[in-house]
């Protein structure tokens, strides 16, 4: 039997412009989105810019086909959805290792989507589309088995038990992740949290659908291959927190 990961140690509608985005994601919101704070700091200057110019570039419309292959100009080898992207290094990282391939990234905080989108511009990456609210909309509309994996890095912990239900991995979630992933793909997650970690193994290898690519404790504890690190996951090291990595195969 394989040691377990979560014995680390703990610790605690033109929809171009700010507003509009804003008052876009209230139905969501309304109905208990899995994010917390759409904006931080006011957005100003080059963050105002982005959102105006270049989110609509590079944004997926849910009112239109969001078929993976229908979102990019060349056809791609696989599609990859990364949920809660913050300001994108895992996923421009991982897009430009593979311009074979078609990625989505969800990111409904509008600081870090706005630095995204600048990242973005700037290495003028073509197989990258981005959504900027509660990443179950995206995935009922998806078609089945349309991905080859999805990410979950360093979600919201909710650490609050009243919180709890907000959670994105819970049973709900998983059927969606099972409905629109292909046999054989993925469901990556890393958190710095060991209770999320536990609630996260739990779940997961309840739902059946899913099996944990796990044999011995690096498996969980080494990055995935090529990892770039986050900037949260900066922090959360810096402050003596150990981050846990989980890989499980869509069955």
């Amino acid at each position: 039997m394989s040691p377990d990961p979560t014995q680390h140690r703990a610790d605690p509608d033109d929809r171009g412009g700010p507003t509009d985005l804003l008052a876009g994601a209230e139905a969501a919101e309304a109905r208990g989105a899995f994010y917390g704070r759409r904006i931080g700091k006011t957005l100003r200057g080059l963050q105002q810019d982005a959102l105006a110019h270049l989110l609509p570039r590079y944004r997926l419309d849910l009112d239109a086909a969001v078929a993976p292959a229908d979102l990019f100009t060349a056809p791609r080898q696989g599609y990859w959805l990364e949920i809660g992207c913050g300001c994108g290094e895992h996923l421009i990282d991982h897009a430009a290792r593979r311009p074979d391939m078609g990625f989505i990234g969800v990111e409904p905080f509008l600081n870090g989507l706005a630095r995204m989108l600048v990242d973005l511009d700037a290495q003028a990456l073509a197989n990258v589309r981005v959504f900027d609210l509660d990443a179950a909309l995206l995935l009922d509309r998806l078609p089945t088995g349309s991905l080859d994996g999805v990410d979950l890095f360093y979600p919201d912990p909710w650490p609050k038990k009243r919180h709890w239900k907000r959670r994105f991995v819970r049973p709900d979630n998983l059927d969606r992740f099972a409905r629109v992933i292909r046999p054989g793909g993925v469901f990556r997650f890393a958190s710095d949290v060991p209770h999320y970690v536990g609630w996260t193994l739990a779940h997961t290898r309840a739902h059946g659908a899913f099996t944990w690519q796990a044999e011995r404790a690096d498996d969980w504890r080494t990055p995935y291959p090529f990892w770039p690190g986050t900037r949260y996951e900066a922090k959360a090291v810096a402050h003596g927190r150990v981050p846990t990595y989980l890989t499980f195969v869509r069955r």
